[in-house]
């Protein structure tokens, strides 16, 4: 995607954007499945910096009504700077990965020619996660399979994120 996008004239800067299913060898505690949902982005454009991708993702937790949010330095291959992404569970006590973001290094853009003044940041968040602080679950697997408890469903408004009733 990001050669294309250099070798479209002229450069139009981009966003990408998917949820997916994903599967990691974990072992199945309260905070992590081996299978969840991955909410991914990629913001291409000239001048993007850490604060940019910091305020998109302030901006995108607390359209979902989660205020309590931190970042952690964190390492990511082809990425610098990269951040874990937490929030505070009130029902675990404590802070809770929610995801992880980055800034594309500068060698991966030029190998693909992009302009040096151009940018890219990335960031891949959980949807289990969030959806366990916002609704007070403190096992993640209430959320999935034969234990999830449907008046948890019944009961509760559909989001609709920047939607104001």
């Amino acid at each position: 995607m990001m050669y294309q996008l250099e070798h479209s004239r002229p450069f139009t800067p981009k966003r990408y954007f998917s949820i997916d299913r994903v599967f990691r060898n974990e072992s199945l505690v309260r905070t992590h499945l081996a299978e969840f949902y991955q909410i991914e982005g990629l913001v291409c454009d000239r001048g993007l910096t850490l604060d940019d991708l910091m305020g998109v993702l302030r901006d995108f937790f607390k359209r979902l009504g989660m205020k309590n949010i931190s970042f952690k330095p964190t390492y990511n291959s082809y990425t610098e700077p990269s951040m874990e992404i937490h929030s505070y569970h009130e029902g675990l006590k404590k802070w809770v990965e929610v995801g992880n973001s980055s800034m594309i290094i500068p060698e991966m853009l030029y190998s693909m020619g992009l302009h040096e003044d151009v940018a890219c940041i990335a960031w891949g968040l959980s949807l289990e996660r969030p959806t366990m602080i916002l609704y007070g679950i403190d096992d993640i697997c209430d959320l999935l399979g034969p234990k999830v408890d449907l008046s948890l469903i019944k009961g509760n408004p559909i989001c609709r994120i920047g939607i104001n009733y």
